[in-house]
């Protein structure tokens, strides 16, 4: 009997510099933006064949979310975590994905705040 597998593959505090924010002045600047992603999936024959043919490529999942990032102008960091979740799901075929992104001092005495949102399924991993 098989058992069942959700592996995380995970990025920890991947950064880049965007256009966002609800006040004006914040369209006129670039901010650092923080993200931390959770991809799930299957690394048994990654592992097995060592061989990063049959995962995900974490370097091309960066390469790609940064550039999004660096491009976008958006006003909420709720929409830009939408954005990268979508990529993810529908570019890398990731079946389940964990987005944070925050906002390094954005919050006056706080370090920083953010959203984490979950999209896809973990049910189809076997």
């Amino acid at each position: 009997m098989e058992t069942r597998c959700a592996d995380i593959i995970y990025l920890r505090e991947l950064r880049a510099s965007a256009v966002i924010g609800i006040y004006e002045w914040e369209q006129r600047i670039r901010q650092t933006i923080s993200i931390d992603l959770e991809m799930a999936g299957d690394i048994r024959k990654a592992a097995a064949a060592d061989a990063i043919e049959n995962t995900f490529n974490y370097a091309a999942v960066a390469e790609r979310i940064v550039h999004f990032v660096e491009e976008s102008r958006f006003r909420l960091i709720e929409t830009l975590a939408e954005g990268i979740a979508s990529i993810l799901l529908d570019e890398f075929k990731i079946p389940w994905v964990k987005v944070t992104v925050s906002k390094p001092g954005a919050v006056r005495d706080a370090r920083d705040v953010g959203v984490a949102i979950e999209r896809g399924s973990k049910s189809g991993l076997a």
